[in-house]
């Protein structure tokens, strides 16, 4: 029996990322825009949050590597 194979975060997130950036806009109030602003603001501070995870700790496993090295 196969294993049907996952989707990958990144092609699910493009999908969103795209059904979002070509929604009619003309269609929502500006309390309904504003309420998106904020949403998506929020959203791209939990994004930049997770690649402020990776990035430390890529540079802790860097570090511990470096020092392992010496």
């Amino acid at each position: 029996m196969m294993m049907e194979e996952q989707e990958s975060p990144r092609m699910f997130g493009g999908w969103a990322l795209g059904e979002v950036s070509h929604e009619d806009l003309d269609l929502y109030s500006v309390g309904d825009l504003e309420e998106r602003i904020e949403q998506l603001q929020a959203e791209i501070g939990r994004t930049r949050g997770a690649i402020d995870k990776k990035r430390s700790g890529r540079a802790a496993a860097d570090s511990f590597f470096s020092l392992g090295g010496n």
